[in-house]
């Protein structure tokens, strides 16, 4: 099963509700779409780049109609710009519409087979749709680029990746290589206190959970794999303050709720 961590860092994430490439905010008063902030601009590139980059500020403050319409102009206007595919097509993952979203990726690389970014997204994306061995092969393309400069994100999703595949061994592999690029890397570290969890590595998780609270204010999924750590370790009194903390910090979470369940598993 694919874990997400909601909150622990501003990514990867590494995940797919914003890209990766870019950490920027809205502004204080929007532009509109379509409207005279591209007249002056002639070349078509420069005006689908502007309108890619409104549609990823507007898609990051959740205006997710600005965003698709931004994101359209921007094809409309040079239809071989890969950076409008691979945007619109996180937008429509985040929609729940998996097959527009393939589409999309698929024409991003289309037009720019060495994008990283792209690569990396679109791995993360057939991860994600139990895809795995695709995947993974869209992530290890990301890994060959040598233009990429935050390797750390895709083997950090290459790592859950694997995991979810079951393949364990090479799961611990990537997420080693992670953290050789990125030392300390809050995602890294996380799943690999998963992994040595689900591989009955008991302390070696607990370590490395000690380590990853101190450098992160943990969220609703650390501290529910805390205390399922502490559970099987036996340490009562940790498990009653990780389950302490869940309940006043996260009443409404999934993990909460699946605490009072009593599903540890």
């Amino acid at each position: 099963m694919m874990v997400r961590i909601a909150g622990l860092i501003l990514l990867v994430a590494s995940v797919l509700v914003v890209p990766l490439t870019h950490a920027q905010t809205m502004p204080q008063t929007g532009p509109q779409p379509g409207g005279p902030q591209d007249t002056t601009i002639k070349d078509p590139r420069s005006r689908a780049k502007l309108h890619t980059e409104l549609g990823t500020l507007y898609f990051q403050d959740r205006n997710v109609p600005v965003a698709m319409e931004e994101l359209t102009i921007a094809i409309y206007i040079d239809p071989t710009y890969a950076p409008a595919y691979g945007m619109r097509a996180l937008v429509h993952n985040y929609l729940r519409e998996p097959q527009h979203a393939e589409d999309n990726f698929r024409e991003a690389l289309r037009y720019a087979p060495d994008d990283p970014e792209i690569a990396n997204n679109y791995g993360w994306f057939l991860c994600q749709n139990g895809k795995y061995k695709e995947g993974l092969a869209q992530l290890e393309r990301a890994l060959r680029s040598r233009l990429y400069q935050t390797p750390e994100r895709a083997y950090v999703n290459a790592g859950q990746c694997a995991m979810a595949m079951g393949d364990i061994k090479q799961a611990e592999e990537y997420l080693d290589r992670a953290l050789r690029f990125s030392a300390g890397n809050p995602l890294a570290l996380f799943y690999r206190v998963e992994l040595f969890y689900r591989t009955g590595r008991l302390e070696a998780a607990k370590s490395e959970m000690a380590e990853l609270m101190r450098k992160i204010d943990p969220t609703s999924e650390v501290l529910w794999l805390a205390l399922r750590i502490e559970r099987k370790l036996g340490d009562r009194e940790s498990e009653s303050r990780y389950a302490t903390q869940l309940r006043r910090r996260f009443p409404a979470s999934n993990e909460y709720q699946e605490l009072l369940k009593g599903n540890f598993e």
